[in-house]
């Protein structure tokens, strides 16, 4: 990707249509990619720092949430143009879509040094702020993740080195489980059936499992360094943890035992990642900042 510098930061996926969405946020553009060629078809201008988005296929639509601009877009896929915006606070980042409602929760609300912030919460039907969940601890959050029935959102809450558990409900706290002797979670991913939550934090670089019923810790294994995504390969029971030069994959031998099985280089600040189950494929994008001669790229990896 010639002519691009900075970091990448999260993808979208539209299955259907063959298509896979990439934030490039000092290129402050949504960079669209053909599934299976790996070609960049269309480039989405108009954003101040594009971060993390969904596809909705319902409406061929995509929301994109923008730290440069402190708000949430609304993307036509078929124009390819922004077509509505939701100013919200400082501090818009990660979002998370409720599977069962169509709800999408932002962060924003924080801020540099903010005691608190909150999770706003979109209609995407409607495309309208509908209320908020208040008062999360510090300035902002990573990475958040909601069960198939919509009931809780699982959220790692950045200042305090926990992961928060939310009653979508009441939109209360129901738990706040503690990292064991690291920080910085980023990535977070739920396997239901085994009743694990997984996150995996930079300081120290750390791949952590915890019960989802009880909040145990299970297990905490080295990981890649500035990781950022995470995916759960259910069917070869693998996760794939993406960092700077390396994936590292772990094997789920049962809900209590995991494997590192394998160090895949890949590239400098190679930290953002999707898995497609249905492709067999690990797309990984390798950004540049802080490294003048990165070569910017997408990656795509076959598993075996």
């Amino acid at each position: 990707m010639p002519g691009f510098t900075g970091d990448f930061d999260h993808f979208g996926l539209d299955l259907k249509g063959n298509r896979l969405f990439l934030a490039a946020e000092e290129h402050k553009t949504v960079e669209v990619f053909d599934l299976q060629t790996g070609e960049r078809i269309h480039s989405i201008p108009g954003f101040g720092q594009p971060l993390m988005m969904v596809y909705l296929p319902e409406s061929n639509r995509l929301v994109v949430t923008d730290g440069g601009d402190s708000a949430v877009h609304l993307v036509d896929c078929k124009k390819y143009k922004i077509i509505e915006t939701i100013k919200l606070g400082q501090g818009v980042d990660h979002g998370v879509l409720d599977p069962v409602n169509k709800y999408y929760y932002v962060e924003s609300g924080g801020g540099s040094n903010a005691p608190t912030h909150v999770l706003a919460i979109i209609d995407t039907k409607s495309f309208r702020h509908i209320g908020d969940v208040a008062g999360l601890p510090g300035s902002s959050n990573e990475g958040m993740v909601i069960d198939r029935a919509g009931k809780k959102l699982y959220v790692n809450l950045t200042d305090t080195a926990e992961v928060g558990v939310i009653d979508l409900a009441s939109r209360q706290f129901v738990a706040r489980w503690p990292l064991p002797d690291a920080r910085e979670a980023h990535a977070i991913v739920l396997d239901e059936p085994n009743h694990r939550i997984f996150t995996a934090t930079r300081k120290p670089a750390r791949f952590i499992v915890y019960d989802s019923d009880t909040g145990k810790v299970v297990t905490s294994l080295p990981c890649v360094g500035v990781n950022s995504d995470m995916s759960l390969d259910a069917s070869r029971r693998r996760v794939y943890v993406t960092g700077s030069e390396t994936t590292s994959v772990f094997e789920q031998r049962d809900a209590d035992h995991y494997e590192h099985i394998a160090e895949v280089p890949t590239a400098y600040r190679a930290k953002s990642s999707f898995f497609v189950p249905e492709l067999k494929r690990l797309y990984v994008a390798a950004s540049g900042k802080g490294k003048r001669d990165a070569k910017l790229a997408l990656h795509v990896y076959e598993v075996q």
